[in-house]
C-alpha cells in the first residue's frame, strides 16, 4: 500500500490526479491510501511522516506548495515530493526542496504514470534502507544505517539511533524479522546488533559507535563474528 497526499486547492485538479492514480492502479496492481487536502495548510497542520509521495500545487491560498514543502521537510527528509504547477518555471525552486520533479497542468496521464513509476522506483530503493516505527501517537520512519542497537527489557523496545532514542511496546523478535537482511545480528537475548557500528569485539562483549559496551553472549558468539566477518567483506567488495 503506497501512501500518497494530494495537496491542491482546486477540486477539479485533484480530481484528474485522483483519476490518474486509479488508472495506475489498475493497470499495474499498486494499491494506493490517498489522503486529499484543500490547501497547504491543511497539510502542513498536525503533518505526520506517514506518506511516500506527496503532489503538491505550486499555488495555493494559504500555504503554497513551496512553503508547505519547506515545512514538512523540517521532519520528513523522505518523503517524495512532486510539485503540480501551471508554469514550468517554477519547478527550479523545487530542488530547494529535494523534489523529485514536476508536472505541469493540464496533468496527461503519460507524463503522471512516468513520474510515478519513478518515484515508485526510488521509494523501493529507499525502503530498503529504512523502517516505520509505531511509536505512541506518532510513526517514525528511520533510516537503518541510524540505528546503533535494539533494546529489549521485559516488553519494552529501545532503539538506540545515532541521536535519538525511540521507545515502545514489542517484542525483539518482530524487530529482528523487521530488520532481517539489513545488517543485524542478535548478540544476545536483549540486543540486536547493527553491525556497521560495531568498533570491535572482545572476549564477551562488542563496543558500539559511542562507546556503548553490549553482551554477546556464548552460544551467539560464533554466529556473531561470521556474521560480522560476512558484512565487513561485503562493504569492502562494495
Amino acid at each position: 500500500m503506497i501512501r500518497v497526499g494530494i495537496a491542491e486547492d482546486v477540486e477539479s485538479n485533484r480530481t484528474d490526479l485522483l483519476n490518474h492514480l486509479a488508472l495506475y492502479s489498475h493497470e499495474h496492481g499498486v494499491e494506493f491510501d490517498i489522503a486529499e487536502f484543500p490547501d497547504g495548510k491543511d497539510l502542513v497542520n498536525g503533518y505526520r511522516p506517514e506518506f511516500d509521495i506527496l503532489f503538491l500545487d505550486v499555488e495555493m491560498p494559504l500555504i503554497d506548495g513551496f512553503d508547505a514543502a519547506h515545512h514538512i521537510r523540517e521532519i520528513d527528509p523522505e518523503v517524495i515530493i512532486i510539485f503540480v504547477t501551471n508554469m514550468a518555471q517554477f519547478a527550479i525552486k523545487g530542488y530547494e526542496v529535494d523534489a523529485l520533479s514536476y508536472l505541469v497542468k493540464p496533468v496527461p496521464y503519460f507524463a503522471f504514470a512516468q513520474e510515478l513509476t519513478r518515484s515508485l522506483a526510488r521509494l523501493r530503493r529507499v525502503e530498503d534502507d529504512t523502517v516505520m516505527l509505531n511509536v505512541g501517537s506518532r510513526v517514525a520512519r528511520l533510516s537503518t544505517s541510524d540505528i546503533v542497537y535494539v533494546e529489549s527489557v521485559k516488553h519494552r523496545i529501545t532503539v538506540h539511533a545515532l541521536d535519538a532514542e525511540y521507545v515502545f511496546s514489542g517484542t525483539l523478535k518482530a524487530i529482528e524479522e523487521e530488520l532481517e537482511g539489513k545488517g543485524f545480528y542478535r548478540s544476545n537475548n536483549c540486543y540486536l546488533v547493527n553491525l556497521r557500528h560495531v568498533t570491535s569485539v572482545g572476549a564477551t562483549d562488542c563496543t558500539m559507535t559511542g562507546g556503548t559496551d553490549l553482551v554477546v553472549s556464548r552460544p551467539r558468539r560464533k554466529g556473531f563474528l561470521d556474521a560480522l566477518t560476512d558484512y565487513v567483506d561485503q562493504r569492502a567488495r562494495g
